[in-house]
């Protein structure tokens, strides 16, 4: 027994290396961390896990006729991480492939049975698993697969004799390497494939912090001197340089000697990213000289372009003393960076322009747009990083559609669709920061692509709704969105069951605004184009409020 225990010992340790170089491999992480597999995807799980599982019976070792094997590994970690249909191809061929060996009669049928089903219990098991449990389960199926193997050695065999000896001096070894060898496989290739969404989630994490340092600044309106001092702090860069598209714009150093705001682009690199829009990274021997700013020993440097109306409006350009600082992650992350100073430099020119905005009134709502709202929803995306990487980047996703929105859309007409989305990028960012506190329902009516309304309308209606109606109550609450086409008009009406509105607001709803700015701002807006404002409804439970959008502007 000891003996073959020591021989299984040595193949599981064949198995466990296949399986560690094949989660090391670029693809096989790729597809792993995919929400939903592709028919491609598949097909090559499948075929990866029955080759493993084969590859157990050919390394096996002979007992008396039967097979002590690890090919049970293979379609028990194949369905554990992959999913039911992996688990039960996995299964299926291992089995037949087992059935046809040609050694002992004895054990081939009852095992090739038994992995067979082990397919369809691993597939019933994944749905149990969790990061949790997984290797556990894992680790359960195993032994349960290798005891029911046990099992019909012991029923379908006509020399019992032999059947008893088998099963006597194979059980322990079986059962102790094939449960242990899943578990150890599956908890090898989880660490493998959660190291890159640690990493992932460390640049998010660091992104984060930098977008809440450096927010307030742009707010302000403030010298991109102290953004500059902020990322060669965070990135431990020896110089980080802004540029427009002719001079140095802002600059921060370790030397604070070295000043080189308003000199002249000179550097080709710089040059070839503005006109290219790529992102560039060289060191001192790379065809581009860009180290002529300092004498501090400077080896390497990114240069990553800044945009602005999705045109190239400058670089941001980031120095190191060693090349080795230069990691991917640290690219990725400039890119990052980059994308954040082109949204927080539109932001900046956006409210220079607000001065200028003929309409004062939708000036007076965009300054709700404040960086209490960045900062809320910065801070909610950073508590999920850790925990939640894939919920941080969708909020990042939500919050980002919510920015542009509000860049580029402002006095004009838009589709309905498209002010919904920037709807329901608020509604995404504001649950995903109060949890279970309001659930949304969508109530539209179909064929809506010819809707146009003015922007910014619904978004404050419902974000009134939330802030001081339902959140003002100590209950959770409901908020109803409904869009309904009325005859020759459109009906859109937002409804909550929270504290109720105030009387004087409404009776207050025509005066000089100086509260409640979102809701005044929507209803003079509307009164001025459709030449009639918002309905509010104060109901027994919640507020109503509605408007309409005239056929003309429908078919506008």
């Amino acid at each position: 027994m000891f003996e073959l225990a020591h021989k299984l010992f040595n193949t599981l340790g064949y198995i466990i290396a296949i399986a560690f170089f094949f989660s090391r491999f670029k693809s096989a992480r790729s597809i792993f961390s995919r929400e939903k597999y592709t028919k491609k995807d598949m097909l090559l799980l499948s075929l990866t896990f029955s080759s493993l599982a084969i590859l157990g019976t050919y390394i096996g070792v002979d007992y008396k006729g039967a097979i002590a094997n690890t090919r049970n590994i293979g379609v028990v970690v194949g369905g554990m991480l992959a999913g039911p249909e992996v688990a039960i191809i996995s299964g299926i061929v291992a089995g037949i492939h087992r059935a046809s060996v040609g050694v002992s009669r004895l054990t081939a049928i009852p095992c090739a049975i038994a992995t067979i089903l082990g397919g369809f219990i691993t597939s019933y098991l994944y749905k149990k698993a969790n990061s949790n449990n997984r290797s556990l389960l894992g680790f359960f199926a195993g032994v349960f697969v290798e005891n029911l193997s046990m099992l019909f050695i012991l029923l379908f065999a006509e020399d019992k004799i032999l059947a008893m000896d088998i099963v006597k001096n194979l059980y322990l070894p079986m059962i102790f390497i094939n449960g242990i060898g899943v578990a150890v496989i599956i908890i090898i290739t989880e660490e493998i494939l959660e190291e890159k969404e640690r990493e992932a989630g460390t640049q998010a994490k660091l992104a984060l912090e930098i977008a809440n340092k450096t927010l307030p600044f742009f707010k302000k309106g403030e010298s991109l001197d102290s953004i500059c001092k902020i990322l060669l702090e965070s990135l431990k860069a020896e110089i980080v340089v802004i540029t427009d598209k002719e001079v140095i714009i802002a600059n921060a150093s370790k030397n604070n000697n070295l000043c080189l705001k308003d000199r002249e682009i000179q550097s080709e690199g710089t040059k070839k990213v503005l006109s290219s829009g790529e992102i560039l990274i060289f060191d001192r021997n790379s065809e581009f000289n860009d180290f002529s700013y300092s004498e501090e020993g400077i080896k390497s440097c990114i240069i990553a372009p800044l945009f602005q109306d999705e045109k190239v409006s400058g670089t941001l350009k980031i120095y190191f003393k060693n090349e080795e600082n230069i990691t991917a992650r640290k690219k990725y992350l400039a890119i990052g960076l980059s994308q954040l100073i082109s949204t927080q430099l539109e932001i900046s020119k956006m409210e220079n322009l607000k001065t200028m905005a003929r309409d004062a009134e939708l000036k007076a709502l965009q300054n709700q747009i404040n960086p209490h709202f960045l900062f809320n929803a910065l801070n909610t995306t950073a508590s999920f990083v850790r925990f939640n990487p894939t919920r941080a980047r969708e909020i990042i996703i939500d919050l980002s559609t919510y920015l542009r929105y509000n860049l580029e859309n402002s006095v004009n007409l838009v589709p309905i669709k498209k002010e919904l989305e920037q709807v329901k990028a608020y509604i995404n960012i504001e649950k995903a920061r109060f949890h279970n506190r309001f659930e949304i329902i969508y109530d539209f009516d179909e064929d809506l692509d010819t809707i146009k309304i003015p922007s910014l309308t619904i978004q404050p209606l419902v974000e009134n709704s939330i802030k001081h109606g339902i959140l003002k109550q100590r209950e959770s609450g409901i908020v109803k969105i409904s869009i309904k086409k009325v005859y020759l008009k459109c009906l859109v009406s937002i409804e909550d069951n929270g504290i109720g509105i105030d009387q004087d607001i409404i009776n207050n709803i025509n005066k000089k605004i100086e509260k409640n700015i979102g809701l005044k701002n929507v209803h003079n807006r509307l009164k001025l184009i459709y030449g009639k404002g918002l309905l509010i409804e104060k109901l027994e439970k919640g507020t109503k409020i509605s408007f309409y959008i005239n056929q003309e502007e429908i078919d506008a």
